[in-house]
């Protein structure tokens, strides 16, 4: 499975690359029209196509703990029991195939919408999980794993839960809006338009 992207990496490959640059491919990417100007449109052009081809950035990463309980219960007289503490994190993803800017010359801005936060999978760390069984039917193999999967169901629906939160889409989302912005950037001043203003929103 290809990895994400890791947003502080992606900025500093991504800026270098417009400054490392030979002129050859400045002349292609970025049209002359006059002198100390440039295209802005192509610039903007190739930063969308680039981070596309992208697919996805991960803009945060949210780690917490969650605790969970299962139970089960057989002939009314034998039972088990599952106690589960594990550490797990989810990463907050933008989809790079849905971006899109636009360049309005006269206000020098670029609006740059970003398409919903996706999150990712959990990824739990089980080496740091603590496990407490109980029961009479905790001594029976098949039902451990049976209460382990339903154990980690709970966490996974928990941690979830977790990272919908308002505060935390609150601070993906700046985090999401900070990097794109960035990354809109480096080009357009590699380029020499510093004058250019560059604003990420969801929506």
């Amino acid at each position: 499975m290809e990895k994400p992207i890791i947003a502080t990496l992606a900025l500093t490959v991504f800026g270098i690359g417009y400054w490392v640059a030979p002129k050859e491919l400045l002349d292609e990417e970025v049209k002359h029209t006059g002198f100390l100007q440039v295209d802005t449109t192509k610039i903007l052009a190739a930063t969308v196509e680039s981070l596309r081809a992208k697919n996805s950035l991960v803009v945060w990463s949210y780690k917490g703990t969650v605790k969970v309980r299962a139970h089960r219960e057989r002939y009314w007289l034998l039972n088990g029991t599952q106690e589960l503490i594990v550490h797990a994190v989810v990463d907050y993803r933008l989809d790079l195939s849905d971006l899109s800017s636009t360049y309005n010359e006269e206000t020098k801005l670029v609006t740059v919408r970003l398409p919903k936060l996706v999150l990712s999978d959990v990824a739990f760390q089980p080496e740091e999980a603590t496990i407490i069984n109980g029961g009479s039917l905790s001594y029976s193999d098949d039902t451990v794993q049976e209460l382990s999967k339903l154990s980690y169901r709970a966490a996974r629906k928990g941690m979830v839960k977790q990272a919908q939160q308002a505060a935390m889409v609150a601070v993906a989302k700046t985090r999401a809006i900070e990097n794109i912005e960035r990354l809109f950037e480096y080009p357009l001043r590699a380029a020499g338009r510093p004058d250019v203003r560059v604003v990420a929103k969801f929506g």
